[in-house]
């Protein structure tokens, strides 16, 4: 038998337990559930567990836009990030509409019965829950390993190879030389907050990436706070913060030479006259063609200046026993290997997915507003902003499932279908994410739907952009289909007369 709710929500993360307040707020009548693959919530916030693990964007966008970050520090923790989340779980009762340890594996539409049916794996057995709207916010990458790419002669070396994404609780790495692989926000995490403890820490890259320094606390905002009610502060705070962030990235779209000159002039600040910015700090592409790297309170810098951090830019011949073997033939001896290299991007959380029992290939589907698919009934899915904060969008995302759920109420319609028009089949087909080199993204972009040149399909990873066409667009765009009527319920007197 399988358990019925309006609402399945998959995946208990930053994005799963804002979408149950949503609906918990705008849509009270529905019942829902929350899908959870691991045993606890939080998705990467619980996930990660590596030295230093902190957001990469200011907790006064990346947080809810309902519940105010009260801590100092803007540039937040990991566990701080996951104390929110669980608090805001408690606040509005979401935590008790959450399964743990169902991992959802398939999901399959009925036109016939206007329902998911959706399997998840618990414990060895499969469990099925049925649902009219289906809610993806399973994040985007791989939980089950990250991305290592194949290096020369590994099986040889001696010492430990650790992955972020898998880091081991009792890893002592006091007094150890360390050599972290990469060079995005991971590794830029990594090496200052190791430097304290190991012998010494080497970044070694293949080619670097733009990094600026920022304090981890907001001025701005901790007055704010102190003469505003809670709300007034937070809400000003956001919209300074998403304005700067779009300026921000108009800026490296239109003058990228000029915002090129102003990060590397703040590293060449930091880092003195004599440091070699040009191979070490400075890309071939400019500035976001790939994410921008944030250094809270210039530590990475700090530890280099110290002597305890080192960046070598340099690319992988082959592993030794006793470490890295360089093309330039300089070896990088190590106690400690550290491949932080990135994410295994996946689909809708690998989860198979059907509609009236023909398989559906993602890949094949055109994009509707970023978060549904061509011919893909009741299915919206979460996918965050890559060039600002995460939550701004999933916030969006939800906000628009509860309209469309309520419109669909107001108008007894149980299925909403995005179709292609007529003059939509003649659409160019360009990549779900554009302007965008990053490696993780660019080794699975043939996986993602299609985006076109015109609303509403398309995915234009602008939050302005996104708020006219998602969070004040018509609901009815001649675009979404809406059929599959209920049916109207028959008097109680008719009833009576029938049996009559």
């Amino acid at each position: 038998m399988a358990e019925h709710f309006d609402v399945v929500i998959v995946g208990a993360g930053l994005s799963g337990v804002g979408a149950g307040v949503r609906l918990h707020e705008n849509c009270p009548s529905k019942s829902y559930v929350i899908l959870e693959g691991r045993p606890a919530m939080g998705g990467t916030w619980d996930l990660f567990r590596y030295p230093g693990i902190r957001s990469d964007s200011d907790m006064h966008t990346l947080g809810y836009d309902f519940k105010p970050w009260r801590d100092a520090k803007a540039i937040a923790d990991g566990p701080a990030i996951l104390n929110y989340v669980n608090d805001t779980a408690k606040e509005y009762g979401v935590d008790r509409h959450i399964r743990y340890n169902h991992l959802v594996k398939k999901a399959a539409w009925s036109t016939k019965d206007s329902a998911w049916t959706v399997e998840a794996t618990r414990g060895g057995e499969t469990v099925r829950f049925t649902c009219n709207m289906l809610f993806m916010c399973s994040g985007y990458y791989s939980y089950r390993e990250g991305y290592t790419p194949e290096f020369k002669g590994i099986e040889t070396y001696k010492g430990k190879i650790v992955h972020p994404q898998k880091w081991p609780e009792d890893l002592d790495y006091k007094n150890k030389k360390v050599v972290v692989i990469g060079s995005g926000a991971t590794a830029m995490t990594l090496v200052p907050a190791m430097a304290e403890d190991a012998a010494h820490i080497t970044m070694l890259q293949r080619s670097p990436t733009y990094v600026v320094s920022r304090p981890d606390k907001d001025a701005i905002a901790n007055t704010l706070r102190k003469y505003l009610p809670e709300h007034w502060a937070y809400a000003l705070t956001r919209w300074k913060n998403v304005t700067l962030q779009q300026f921000m990235y108009r800026r490296t779209r239109t003058r990228p030479e000029q915002v090129k000159e102003m990060l590397l002039k703040g590293v060449r600040k930091e880092l003195g006259p004599d440091y070699d910015v040009e191979k070490h700090f400075t890309p071939s592409y400019n500035p976001w063609d790939q994410r921008l790297c944030l250094v809270p309170n210039s530590d990475l810098f700090a530890a280099i200046r110290s002597g305890k951090a080192s960046v070598v830019t340099d690319q992988i011949d082959a592993f030794t026993e006793k470490g890295i073997k360089l093309k330039s033939g300089e070896e990088l001896e190590a106690d400690i290997i550290v491949t932080a290299t990135g994410l295994n991007l996946v689909i809708l959380g690998e989860t198979d997915f059907a509609v009236d029992g023909s398989a559906v290939d993602i890949s094949k589907t055109w994009s509707y507003k970023g978060m549904m698919y061509s011919d893909v009934p009741n299915m919206v899915s979460t996918f965050g902003y890559i060039n600002a904060s995460w939550t701004l969008r999933a916030d969006l995302t939800s906000e628009y499932v509860c309209r469309l759920i309520n419109h669909m109420d107001k108008t007894r319609a149980r299925q909403a279908t995005p179709r292609l028009r007529e003059s939509d089949r003649t659409m160019p087909a360009r990549p779900w994410i554009t302007d965008f080199s990053s490696g993780y993204m660019s080794r699975m972009m043939d996986r993602f739907p299609k985006q076109g040149d015109r609303e509403p399909w398309i995915n234009p990873q602008n939050y302005t952009r996104d708020k006219k066409m998602i969070r004040y667009g018509e609901i009815e765009d001649g675009v979404l289909a809406f059929s599959n009527p209920q049916k109207a319920a028959v008097p109680a007197e008719r009833r009576l007369e029938a049996a009559e």
